[in-house]
């Protein structure tokens, strides 16, 4: 456990957020979600977008603008950071959490995550790409014109170990992949310009779907969606950001290093590869 005093102190580092504006895609439930609450308590105005986001998603929170956005339709997308740069005529934050390819698990009767590459149904690694890797693309592409001008920013993109080790799904291992070498290439093209973009992996996030399958898994090292977004919130508010600009980095490895728990007040226990 992180101590009070500890705690704390993160807290009060976190006023470096307060005013920032971030956009945080894919919000419209789970870690998305998560992020803008925490963004949001922290004080920043979080543009949180997806294709069924609503007002009400995210009513008492303050700050917090909901954008109806598919970001799969490029028109849309553009819309949105149009909106933010009329809006507020900045960004500081960008978090590509949306994605795709978890969609029908079960077609036909048959469970077909886990099924070896050549029986997977095609539009899975479409979903994946399209609505995962190519749509963190265009969001920094756009979010980055915003963030050169005043030669400041972090993008953080939500990726997974899947990237680093086989994980059941041959999709999935390639696409979160590419999210990382993504990371690692727009951080070397952007370091003179002062933006940092990291890749952040979550553990077992007690997401809405993890929660209905609560009675087959193993929640006792699991993470909150909000966990993941203190996590957003501790790399917004460090000054050294540059320095870990490029890499990979684990959320509950932040947890140690910037003195943060979970909502539950417990500290998740970092994952490695040894643990997937």
């Amino acid at each position: 456990m992180i101590e009070a005093g500890t705690y704390s102190m993160f807290m009060d580092q976190l006023t470096a957020v307060k005013g920032k504006v971030a956009v945080v895609t894919g919000a419209t439930r789970g870690v998305g979600k998560g992020v803008v609450d925490e963004l949001s308590t922290a004080g920043a105005i979080v543009y949180a977008t997806g294709r069924t986001i609503t007002k009400q998603s995210f009513t008492g929170k303050e700050g917090v603008i909901a954008v109806p956005c598919d970001h799969t339709n490029d028109a849309e997308v553009e819309a949105v950071f149009q909106q933010v740069n009329n809006e507020q005529g900045r960004l500081d934050i960008l978090v590509n959490n949306v994605w795709g390819g978890y969609e029908n698990m079960t077609e036909n009767g048959e469970f077909t995550w886990g099924l070896p590459f050549w029986k997977q149904p095609i539009w899975r690694w479409d979903a994946m790409f399209a609505a995962g890797v190519r749509a963190s693309y265009v969001a920094s592409s756009h979010a980055t014109r915003m963030m050169v001008e005043r030669l400041n920013g972090l993008i953080v993109n939500i990726s997974f170990w899947a990237a680093q080790k086989y994980l059941s799904n041959v999709a999935y291992g390639a696409s979160k992949a590419a999210t990382d070498k993504m990371t690692a290439d727009m951080a070397h093209e952007l370091r003179l310009k002062n933006v940092s973009v990291v890749s952040l992996y979550p553990g077992l996030v007690r997401t809405e779907k993890v929660l209905e399958a609560a009675l087959f898994l193993d929640l006792s090292n699991s993470e909150s969606p909000q966990f993941i977004g203190r996590a957003v919130a501790g790399l917004a508010s460090d000054s050294k950001i540059m320095q870990k600009s490029g890499q990979v980095l684990v959320a509950a490895a932040l947890a140690h290093e910037y003195g943060f728990t979970d909502i539950d007040g417990k500290q998740p226990r970092p994952l490695t590869l040894q643990d997937m």
